[in-house]
């Protein structure tokens, strides 16, 4: 039981160190708000989740279940959202503090292209600034635990299944 927790921390760090290097060149490039670029991500968390159901089932000889690989997979997701909203308190708060401000500049540029008034683009951004960090962390953890059930859900699809080795009454 213990290498199996072991096992999925060491997952969820895995999947998150990739996940947060993919960020921050993001962030280095000014490329944040790219929609497309953005969007690899989410990708990133599905196809770390496919991988690490195929690899729990490959380590048990494909000795697994659909549910026994959905819940490895969701409970390694579920790690991955834990570290990814540590890393957003992290960079919001300390390591980028002037993140707010940059995303900020950002909406307003969008919005003064799209025509709104000033005054309702100041409303928009005082909200923005007073509420941001529950928007992201909010944000987080419900982006990433959709991510994680849709990648655990493919992952014990594709995963190599073979349970009747478990069934006492079967050959």
């Amino acid at each position: 039981m213990e290498k199996k927790k072991s096992l999925i921390w060491t997952n969820a760090i895995i999947i998150a160190l990739i996940s947060i290097i993919y960020w921050v060149v993001l962030y280095f490039t000014k490329t944040m708000s790219n929609g497309a670029l953005s969007s690899v991500q989410y990708f990133i968390v599905i196809i770390g989740l496919v991988i690490v159901c195929i690899q729990y089932s490959k380590s048990l000889n494909g000795n697994v279940t659909f549910g026994n690989l959905f819940a490895f997979g969701f409970k390694t997701g579920a790690a991955y959202t834990l570290i990814l909203l540590l890393w957003t308190i992290l960079a919001f708060k300390f390591i980028f503090p002037n993140l707010t401000e940059e995303l900020i500049q950002q909406q307003t540029a969008a919005a003064l292209k799209k025509g709104y008034s000033q005054s309702d683009i100041d409303k928009g951004m005082e909200f923005t600034r007073k509420y941001m960090m529950l928007f992201a962390t909010g944000g987080v953890i419900i982006v990433d635990m959709i991510l994680s059930l849709i990648g655990s859900l493919i992952g014990a699809a594709v995963a190599k299944k073979n349970p009747q080795a478990n069934n006492p009454f079967g050959q």
